[in-house]
Formats: structure tokens, sequence, C-alpha cells
């Protein structure tokens, strides 16, 4: 088999014959705002159940008397099923149509919902969770994939925004949504909620979706590299997701980080042996397209990490229950739906640079202001850093996705699209363990100096690792039967303990942000907008 070592992109004014489509425009069929209002909807559902289901865990718990390592599968199994398929997913989707991939997507996904909603054991939650990651990965992709190919260069950016806009209110809202059906319905509703969503999406995609597909689309599968990448995904996000657990410096993280680095290497020199590979490596010759990829994945890692605290912050060091901790996360929620549009514009009209370098700016300031952060920090100083890392991730969010799949061909936009949702689950999920990891530290360090400073009882070893799991979450370990002066000094102790941690975890989410300042100066215009001829041109 030959290498491919080149790949060209589209020129804007080739557009038609590039992306031919077996349908002609005809009334709504194609239309490009309608096409933008159906695939909003659908990924509207997937990143809602990012969030939601996670105020649902402790109920279902309850219900069906579930352990904490079973509610963790529950998060867990959607994670890495999400993961490990979504570029492979958006090579469906080259191959077959994204149209028709969505539409697929949609109904996989409703369906999925539905079942775990009808369900009366956690293996049969578990199930059908990784069912959902994989129509939602099939889902994602597919719908960047569709806005490529229906927009003309021009307006894509505005279209991006809109898309951006609608996952992060969709992200944010989650815990809002959540909390509401759980304490007033139950917890099956949160999941039975995306069954008309779903049902509406497919009725709007057989409708308003015309297929597009590219001339020179893909016409065969790279099995091998898709088990590769697979493997590789799969052994990377389950270091990253158990690691908190084993410990950074345990065996058994490094293994599955060893295996992963295995997997990338074969795969990566397979994919240069193959005619129609998975990921053309050519791809990554691009400046642009791989800073996008890289800040996508710097972006995740101080949004995700740092958010990751602030809900236990919110909840278990200010008492509020997940509704009112998630009307707080309002101004963020706010300045994304505001944000990422108007980012879109300026976007359009200066080019990517200046946009995503101020928005990590604005994030690395959001971030150090809840470094600040403490037990009795009011709610409107916390607005102020929440709605400035609103400000800053909405023309991240926008810009970095434009920078990925505009700057690779038409024909590999499904592939571009997997890559920009990859970056981002890899990210949170680094944010997430790394963080954490941060944070753990700090309480293992100092929460015996602080213990001991407050006049408390020794803790015996075993006790004081229960202690320090506790405090990495907001929560006082104060034991059943503890006088309430005792108990109010272990709460104090606990909640100025987990500040401690947090505060570090959140200076260390805006050096990363600092550094994808540097990462944003280059991106570019995607290449369908400036007309260039190749990918591999900078």
């Amino acid at each position: 088999m030959t290498s491919r070592t080149t790949i060209d992109a589209t020129e804007p004014g080739d557009r038609a014959s590039a992306a031919p489509s077996e349908q002609a425009p005809t009334g709504l069929r194609g239309q490009p705002w309608l096409t933008l209002l159906t695939v909003a909807v659908g990924v509207m559902m997937v990143a809602l159940d990012g969030t939601i289901v996670a105020i649902a865990n402790p109920a279902i718990g309850k219900d069906l008397h579930a352990s904490w390592a079973q509610l963790q599968w529950i998060t867990n199994a959607y994670f890495l099923a999400l993961a490990v398929s979504l570029i492979t997913a958006g090579k469906l989707g080259d191959r077959f149509g994204h149209r028709q991939i969505f539409l697929i997507g949609v109904t996989g996904f409703a369906a999925a919902s539905g079942a775990i909603g009808l369900s009366d054991s956690i293996a049969a939650i578990v199930t059908f969770r990784v069912f959902q990651g994989l129509f939602g990965a099939l889902l994602m992709p597919a719908a960047l994939g569709l806005l490529r190919a229906t927009f003309p260069a021009e307006k894509l950016n505005m279209a991006i925004g809109v898309w951006g806009m609608v996952i992060g209110a969709s992200t944010a809202g989650g815990p809002i949504l959540g909390g509401v059906l759980v304490e007033h319905v139950n917890w099956q509703s949160v999941f039975f909620v995306n069954v008309p969503v779903g049902g509406l999406a497919l009725l709007l995609g057989t409708v308003i979706l015309l297929d597009h597909r590219a001339q020179n689309a893909p016409r065969s599968f790279d099995v091998l590299g898709i088990a590769l990448l697979s493997g590789a995904m799969f052994c990377l996000v389950w270091a990253l997701i158990k690691a908190p657990a084993w410990g950074w410096g345990d065996g058994k993280t490094w293994a599955f980080i060893a295996a992963a680095v295995l997997f990338f290497g074969v795969f990566a020199r397979w994919e240069t042996k193959i005619a129609e590979p998975l990921i053309p490596l050519s791809l990554f010759r691009s400046v642009p397209l791989s800073a996008g990829v890289v800040l996508m994945v710097l972006m995740a890692i101080a949004f995700m990490g740092g958010l990751f605290f602030v809900t236990f912050y919110l909840q278990n060091v200010h008492g509020m229950r997940p509704v009112d901790a998630g009307l707080h996360l309002l101004p963020l929620t706010g300045m994304m739906i505001v944000g990422s549009p108007l980012a879109g514009a300026a976007i359009t009209r200066l080019g990517p640079r200046i946009p995503l370098a101020g928005g990590m700016a604005a994030t690395a300031i959001a971030m150090y202001g809840m470094s600040t952060l403490d037990a009795g920090t009011g709610s409107g100083r916390m607005s102020v850093w929440f709605a400035l890392l609103g400000l800053g991730l909405a023309p991240v969010m926008v810009g970095a996705t434009e920078v990925i799949v505009g700057n690779a061909p038409m024909e590999l936009s499904g592939v571009a699209g997997g890559l920009q949702q990859a970056a981002m689950q890899i990210g949170g999920s680094l944010g997430t363990a790394v963080l954490g990891a941060v944070m753990a530290s700090k309480v293992d360090r100092v929460l015996p100096e602080n213990w001991a400073a407050a006049g408390l009882p020794e803790l015996t070893p075993e006790r004081s690792r229960g202690a320090a799991e506790l405090v990495q979450q907001g929560i006082a370990p104060v034991a059943k039967g503890t006088s309430a002066p005792i108990a109010a000094k272990i709460t104090e102790v606990a909640h100025h303990t987990f500040i401690t941690g947090m505060s570090l975890a959140s200076l260390v989410a805006a050096g990363v942000a600092a550094v994808a300042i540097l990462v944003a100066l280059l991106t570019k215009r995607g290449a369908s907008a400036e007309g260039s001829a190749g990918v591999g041109h900078l």
C-alpha cells in the first residue's frame, strides 16, 4: 500500500464541486440556519447529559442500593465509550454522509436514554450508558461536519459560535435542570427527558438536513488503525480515570500510560503505510490545526479541572443545594450564551489569534481570581470571576473549533470534528486528574498541621486517610456523636484546608491558561475561509 503524503483542501469557490450532495437544496432542506437549529437540538441533548447525570447519581445509589464504585461506573462507562469512539465516528460520517450518521446518533442516544430510565439495576444502567456514549460519539462530529458543509466560509464562525453557545449553556445548565427533576420528579426523568428532545431532533433532521459528501471522501476502512487508536485512547483515558484512586506513583497507572504511548506509536507508524488512513498524519503539518487541538486540550484542562472543585465549594463549603449551586453558575452560563455568537463575529472580522489569545488571558485571570475565594466569599464576588471565565471561554470554544475544522479538507471534516471533541474530552479528564492530584497532595500535607493547630485530638493513620478523602470534597469529617464545639472546629479546619487545596489547583489552572495564550498565537483562519490550496500550507 502506498502512503498518502498530501491532502488537498477545498477552495471556497469550488465548494459545490468538491462537496456534491445526493440531494439538491429544496424548500427547507439544506437551509443553513435551519440546519444549525437541527444540530443544536441534538448537541444540546448530549452536552446536557454530560453534567445532568452527576446530580442524579445520589438518588440512583439510594434507590438501587449502589456502592460508590458502581456509581462511578455510571459516569466512567459513558465517558470511556464517548472518548474512545469520537474520531472513528467522525470517519464514519466522512464515509457514509454526516446526515445519516447524525440521525443514527440522535435515535440511538434517545433510545439508550429511555432504556436507562426503565432500568432497575446498576448493571443495566452502566450497559446503556456505554450505548449512550457510542451514539453520542456518532452525533457530535457529524454535527460539525454538517455545519462545515452547509455554511459558506464567511458565516462558519458565527454558526460555530451558536453551536458553542448551545454546548456551554447545556453543560452549565445540566446541574440546574437535573436538580429540579430529581427533586420534584425522580431520577428516571433525568434520562427520559432525552426521549422527546431526541424525537424532535430526528424529525427536524429528516426534514431539514441535506446529505453532503465530499467528492474524494474515503471509500475504505482502516480497521487496524481503528483498533490501535481505540486501544490507545482507552488506555490513556482509563489511566486518567483511575489515577486518583490508584495514585500517580502506582505501577498500574504508568502501565496503562505506557500502553497508550505504545499504541499511539504503532498507530502513527501504520497510518503512514496505508492508502486511506483513519487520520492522515499530513493533517498535522498544518500548524494552525495542530495548535487548535493543543489549545482545546489546554482550555479543557483549565476549565473542566478548575470548575470541578467549584461545585464542591458551593455545595459543601457554602452548603448550597444542587439547584442553588447551579444558579450561582448562571453568570458563567450567561456569558457563554452571549459571548459565543459575539466571538464568532469577532473571529470572522479579526481572525482567530487576537480573540483566542484574549480569551485565554481572561480565563487565566478568572482562574487566578477563583484562587482567592474563601469560606466567606459573597455571591457578588463569585459572580465576577464566573462571568469573566465564561467571557474567556466563549472565543476559545468557537475559535479553536473553527481552526481545527476549518483547516481540515472537506472530506475529513468528520475526523476533524472528532479530533476537536476528543481533545476536549481528554483535556477535561487530564484537568480533573492532574488538578485533583494537586488538591490531594496539598490536603495531605496541610491537614495534619491545621488539625493540630486547632487543638483537635490526633488522628490515627487510617482515620487521617479517610478524613483527607472527605476534605478533598469540602466535607467535614465529623464523627457521629461529636460535641457541637468540636464539630464546629473540625468543620472550620476542613473548609480551610479544602480552600487551600482549591486555591493551589486554581493557580495551576491559571498557569495552564497562560501557556495557552502562546499557543493561540500560532492559530490562523481556517483554510476554507482563506482559499488556501492545501492543508499543509501555513
